[in-house]
């Protein structure tokens, strides 16, 4: 219910009180504003760790192959494990609940021509699902498609930087020309843009695996298989890498367990200590920030001790003209409300402010960017004011309404 005397009255203590109301809600506003702050850095460095990720699907495993370690069935160690063809057909079938699955065959850095034009980039064989898994941007044309593989198709997928080296002047759309690698002719069908931190990635060249098999190497030899495991919790993720292990060291003949036999990235097992780490800073924060808003309220809550103190013959006037115990704690819960309310209002504003500032004028760093506080907190901290506020005013409340008319009466 809005009644205007009371807020007249609100008024007229405020501005009475000019330097303690001001002292007393910068108290509140200081404690925001650091909360906000906080929040918003520790976003910024989330937001530079994300960025890290870029370049390849958050859920994406990669299983390349190496040497065996451990003596298994009577062989020795140091045995050397080459996937083939089969072992990728064998995962692709075994595994349950992967989302995209690609082979790759790595033949390192080769020597790349059109025209007059040429240099030494890294030739990308793989399956068209490799585009899903490292999340590639497409900027022209197409990726590698499943007629590619099964025609033996020679065309090609490059990056934006061989795109700018290769392709000049009046040749600067390289769609349906014809490049040279190692002195094999390929189509250009796309050019894509990868968005991983290493610059090195937009200098790749994606090219049909079944035609590198055939063209370059005359085998079905194969580098290493990667898959994303889809909306898979982080349990059936890890089932997903120990079936693929089972399936490779039962083809392969080594021992499970041997780390060293095949090499597996599992971006999800990252990805998940970051988000517990961030978890854990988001909570820090918050109980500093709440720290530091408590003190405030703590302050409050004096200054209204103080002010029920004053006003002590005032209350007991009230009630003895027939004013509700009720009636009294409202007054006070709101005026200590109103405190905290605009002070905490006015730190919440300061610090989304700041926030905007330091994220438009600083530039992005490795590890550190667009800091920010999100719609969410900002619900968060209006939700905390109004309850600070509350608390703030409850127990000078409380003392205000068990005032004895009688002796507030005599009160000097």
């Amino acid at each position: 219910m809005f009644e205007l005397d009371k807020w007249q009255e609100i008024y007229s203590t405020v501005r009475k009180n000019k330097l303690r109301t001001f002292l007393t809600g910068f108290s509140v506003a200081w404690g925001i504003f650091m909360l906000i702050l906080l929040l918003g850095s520790g976003s910024g460095l989330e937001n530079g760790v994300k960025e890290q990720f870029k370049g390849g699907a958050t859920n994406g495993v990669w299983i390349s192959s190496g040497q065996t370690s451990i003596k298994y069935k009577g062989l020795k160690t140091g045995r050397e494990i080459r996937f083939t063809n089969e072992d990728f057909k064998s995962v692709k079938t075994s595994v349950d609940g992967y989302d995209r699955i690609s082979a790759r065959l790595f033949l390192g850095n080769r020597l790349i021509s059109f025209k007059k034009e040429y240099g030494s980039f890294f030739l990308s064989p793989c399956h068209p699902d490799y585009g899903f898994i490292k999340e590639l941007e497409m900027t022209r044309g197409r990726f590698i498609n499943n007629i590619d593989i099964s025609e033996f198709r020679k065309v090609a997928v490059i990056g934006e930087k061989v795109k700018s080296t290769l392709f000049k002047g009046a040749d600067s759309v390289p769609m349906g020309k014809y490049i040279n690698i190692s002195g094999v002719l390929f189509k250009v069908v796309g050019v894509f843009r990868d968005f991983s931190r290493n610059d090195d990635e937009q200098k790749r060249v994606y090219i049909p695996i079944s035609t590198a098999q055939r063209v370059f190497k005359g085998e079905n030899v194969i580098n290493q298989i990667s898959f994303t495991t889809g909306q898979a919790s982080a349990e059936e993720a890890d089932l997903m890498i120990r079936k693929s292990k089972s399936v490779l060291a039962k083809m392969h003949t080594f021992d499970i367990d041997d780390n060293r036999a095949i090499n597996v990235w599992n971006k999800n097992e990252e990805v998940r200590k970051f988000r517990a780490l961030f978890a854990g800073i988001r909570l820090f924060i918050w109980i500093i920030g709440l720290g530091t808003i408590i003190a405030g309220v703590v302050g409050v809550s004096n200054i209204m001790m103080i002010v029920v103190k004053e006003r002590t013959k005032e209350i007991g006037i009230r009630k003895s003209l027939g004013a509700t115990p009720w009636s009294i704690v409202a007054l006070i819960m709101q005026e200590a409300i109103v405190i905290t309310s605009f002070a905490g209002y006015i730190g919440l504003v300061l610090g989304v402010g700041l926030l905007e500032l330091i994220s438009k004028k600083m530039p992005p760093t490795e590890f550190f960017r667009n800091p920010e506080a999100d719609f969410s907190v900002a619900v968060a901290a209006t939700v905390l004011l109004i309850l600070a506020g509350a608390v703030a005013g409850l127990f000078p409340a409380i003392k205000a309404a068990r005032v004895n008319p009688v002796v507030a009466l005599r009160d000097e």
